[in-house]
């Protein structure tokens, strides 16, 4: 059995996240749809980090297993099959215990505040007029890499076995006249991006210290945290991967 890992970017905007659901139009099941038209037999994809209703990749990864070997040429009948909104950037042959979701070690995302209307940047960004002190955003941001438990970021009724992550970058910068927070750790909770925006943009408007944001990190209750940023503004920007899988993945392996 052949593993391989398929890389793909897509706009979250008409789909109600990434993994596939009953009685839903997803990223997954529309890939899983051009996967069938194309080789006429169904595949099973493990997917590496989930993305909400209308949130954004510019980098995500699925792996699956084919009794066949694949050729990279797929990679453009399978895009021509594919809503103009998603898109595969390419498919590699793998060990066959690779894992897409296990064997991350990073993943990267920014969150986009743009600051006058702007009908492009509509879906792909939250439109923030308020006054904001960007120094008092630098330092809740800097204030997040102190922590490492995130309860109080995470939504109700995430099953999940623990609420440890390992933050390495937290910050705030300027990007094509956004105001973008970028983050970067090991994982992520199901709402943990889009809290930490909400959390930390009232700060900026002095609507909150940086002693509370401390009481709320350290109180892991979630209803203390302001949820409120919409999933236009967020994308997952990148999902990295160490050692001989990562030099496959950067097309550096046997270079």
């Amino acid at each position: 059995m052949n593993r391989y890992f398929l890389e793909l970017a897509y706009k979250g905007t008409a789909y109600s996240g990434f993994q596939v659901q009953d009685n839903a139009n997803t990223v997954q099941g529309e890939l899983q749809k051009a996967m069938a038209v194309y080789f006429r037999k169904e595949f099973e994809l493990t997917g590496s980090s989930r993305t909400d209703t209308g949130v954004h990749a510019r980098q995500n990864y699925f792996h699956f297993d084919s009794d066949t070997k694949i050729p990279a040429s797929v990679v453009y009948n399978l895009n021509a099959i594919l809503p103009g909104d998603i898109t595969i950037k390419g498919i590699f042959p793998v060990n066959p215990d690779a894992h897409c979701r296990f064997d991350a070690i990073a993943r990267e995302y920014r969150y986009y505040i743009y600051r006058q209307k702007d009908p492009f940047m509509a879906d792909r960004g939250w439109l923030y007029s308020y006054p904001l002190d960007t120094g008092r955003l630098q330092e809740a941001a800097a204030t997040i890499r102190e922590y490492n438990d995130f309860s109080s970021f995470s939504k109700r009724n995430t099953q999940v076995k623990t609420f440890q992550c390992a933050i390495s970058d937290s910050e705030w910068i300027e990007e094509n006249d956004c105001l973008v927070y970028r983050v970067r750790g090991n994982r992520f909770l199901r709402g943990m991006v889009r809290g930490l925006v909400a959390t930390m943009l009232k700060l900026g408007r002095g609507q909150l210290t940086l002693p509370e944001l401390r009481d709320i990190l350290a109180a892991k209750d979630c209803t203390r945290a302001d949820f409120s940023a919409p999933p236009q503004g967020l994308f997952l920007m990148a999902v990295e991967y160490g050692g001989a899988l990562g030099e496959i993945l950067e097309g550096r392996a046997g270079n």
